[in-house]
């Protein structure tokens, strides 16, 4: 390891340590809140489906979200024709752990999709997305034609006014985004707010459009009603797509929030940047969208 890769190294361990501050406990000023109460559950230490479970306990359970027979719709990140320990899409294990969970929780249909940028059934496969909600007993959608988009408009939006979105989502009685933690060439960071962008249909428009205020205007069309962010590996260069295994960082960590805002703010720090210099956090939360400051926060700190 160079000079360069240590500090580099260095400041991203430096934000991931003071995100979880306190290890077990709280942010100063805020009392502890039974499970259930908290605005964003960080945990660190685990293996993907231990922390998962054990946020989503801190976070007071599945069943808080979904009602018996809902219609689910899970967004993961398989947009990427890389297997798994590329850590370019979503953790397979995590996304089977997710889909049995939303079952046991009662939901009547559990569907999971991705519009791809890479060949989709090749970035369905090999990311092993697809087997994993198979084997939950969920089911992967195809999103591969336009046929499959129905067109919205956004109302408040400034610049991406309309869109073609899937129409599944449309009619979805819960949505959960479940992205991967990546550095991104464009944007800086892909958490949460831009793993958004696979479930429309024409994502150029917003690349020559103002790429950040377009990512922040999508969020007001339908926010998800969970996020659970996979931070176990996680892609410090060459994002989104990554080159090799040398692009990633080992953090063991995984974020659940109903602010979609705010879970970007905490994956943001954890890659070593301040949240109000990434462009469409900033924006979003001038929007009102969500809360960039995590000082404001009742924030759950676990480490395995």
């Amino acid at each position: 390891m160079d000079r360069r890769q240590f500090l580099r190294k260095g400041f991203i361990f430096s934000a991931l340590g003071s995100l979880y501050a306190g290890t077990i406990g709280r942010i100063p000023g805020f009392a502890m809140s039974a499970a259930g109460n908290y605005d964003l559950v960080a945990v660190r230490g685990g293996e993907p489906v231990e922390m998962y479970h054990r946020a989503m306990e801190e976070m007071g359970g599945m069943k808080k979200y979904i009602k018996p027979g809902q219609t689910v719709v899970l967004k993961p990140n398989a947009s990427w024709d890389v297997p798994p320990q590329r850590a370019a899409n979503t953790n397979p294990d995590l996304m089977r752990a997710i889909v049995e969970d939303c079952l046991a929780a009662g939901a009547g249909r559990v569907f999971a999709f991705d519009h791809t940028c890479d060949n989709w059934e090749r970035s369905y496969a090999n990311s092993g997305v697809a087997e994993a909600v198979r084997q939950g007993g969920g089911q992967m959608l195809h999103a591969n034609l336009e046929r499959y988009y129905r067109d919205v408009s956004i109302p408040g939006a400034k610049r991406l006014t309309t869109a073609k979105v899937y129409e599944r989502l449309m009619e979805a009685d819960v949505f959960i985004n479940i992205p991967v933690l990546k550095h991104h060439a464009s944007t800086t960071i892909t958490i949460a707010m831009k793993n958004l962008m696979g479930i429309v249909w024409d994502r150029r428009f917003w690349h020559r459009n103002d790429l950040h205020q377009c990512i922040a205007d999508f969020c007001l069309y339908r926010k998800p009603d969970l996020n659970i962010v996979d931070a176990y590996l996680v892609m410090t260069r060459n994002g989104p797509r990554g080159t090799s295994e040398a692009d990633l960082t080992r953090m063991r960590s995984l974020l659940v929030s109903t602010d979609i805002v705010a879970v970007d703010a905490a994956g943001a720090m954890m890659l070593g940047h301040e949240p109000n210099d990434i462009a469409h956090l900033r924006i979003a939360a001038e929007m009102n969208i969500g809360n960039i400051n995590l000082d404001d926060l009742n924030i759950r700190r676990v480490m395995l």
